[in-house]
């Protein structure tokens, strides 16, 4: 029985983006947040990124103004590596299947993170489009951005340029060097047109690959945090290397695998892959080698 209506359906190809309430059930949010309320005492006594995934690099990433009285987790690199409810809720809950809907039926999972904003931390993500980081032979690939918390307009909501997914794709390089963000000009034009998307925790913002998109700080005293999972068409292939590689890329978690290539005429850079624990360094131009905390 299908989730989305046509109105739905017709609303992300037209849009790029669709926010779906109660995304997964009461049972599943409070595992994942009871989860990530552990990652958030245990990096409490951190001072630098930990961890590791499968490449060698960190999965738990710190903000700048991390302290133990002041803990500023704001990324956990493929958390289902670690966590049953979070590969649960990736591979076969409600969120998955509205994504299916919209891209499928044939549906391949890439990755999955977590960006997280704590009260009075500074993570900010400069405007971007996904498909740069993770190009594919075609562009059928969804965000799934899961609301762990309340989403408000205080708390540092994604925030959206509506039909920019049918726009060109915008170049992540400047000057030689990749920033991970559009050009400044277009992305303040992009903030000054752009919607806030909020609602209540255990909804999901569905966002096509190449929507434009960034966010804010949290100004608030009120978390947020979203669990991302980025899929594809199952006759998408991965044109760069995954920048957040796990031993789960590429299980089909609807439908089935036919072992057929779709392609689509585009050109682009190939990105740059991050050398530290997320592109958030990369966006502010010191993703360089640092030490940390195995």
């Amino acid at each position: 029985m299908p989730i989305l209506t046509p109105q739905q359906r017709e609303a992300y190809h037209r849009d790029g983006y669709l926010l779906v309430e109660d995304a997964v059930t009461p049972e599943q949010l409070a595992a994942l947040r009871q989860d990530f309320a552990a990652w958030v005492e245990e990096s409490r006594s951190k001072t630098a990124a930990y961890g590791e995934i499968m490449d060698g690099r960190p999965r738990f990433d710190l903000e700048r103004d991390h302290a133990p009285d002041h803990p500023a987790l704001r990324r956990v690199n493929a958390p289902h590596d670690v966590s049953a409810i979070y590969k649960q809720v990736m591979a076969s809950s409600r969120m998955t299947q509205v994504v299916a809907e919209l891209i499928g039926p044939n549906l391949k999972f890439h990755h999955s993170k977590i960006n997280s904003k704590l009260p009075g931390t500074a993570t900010a993500v400069k405007w971007h489009q996904d498909f740069p980081f993770t190009p594919h032979s075609n562009d059928d690939l969804c965000t799934a951005l899961l609301f762990v918390d309340e989403v408000t307009d205080e708390n540092g909501p994604l925030e959206v340029l509506p039909g920019s997914h049918r726009g060109p794709i915008l170049g992540l390089w400047h000057d030689g060097k990749f920033t991970g963000a559009i050009d400044e000009t277009v992305a303040a034009d992009s903030q000054a047109k752009s919607i806030r998307c909020i609602g209540p925790a255990g909804s999901v913002c569905l966002m096509h690959t190449r929507l434009l998109h960034g966010s804010a700080p949290n100004s608030s005293q009120r978390p947020r945090t979203l669990y991302i999972c980025v899929y594809s068409a199952e006759d998408a292939l991965p044109l760069s290397p995954n920048p957040v590689p796990t031993p789960d890329s590429g299980m089909i978690v609807a439908g089935e695998a036919t072992g057929t290539v779709r392609s689509i005429p585009f050109s682009l850079r190939l990105p740059q892959l991050p050398k530290t624990a997320s592109f958030f360094n990369q966006q502010v131009g010191v993703d360089r080698p640092a030490s940390y905390d195995g």
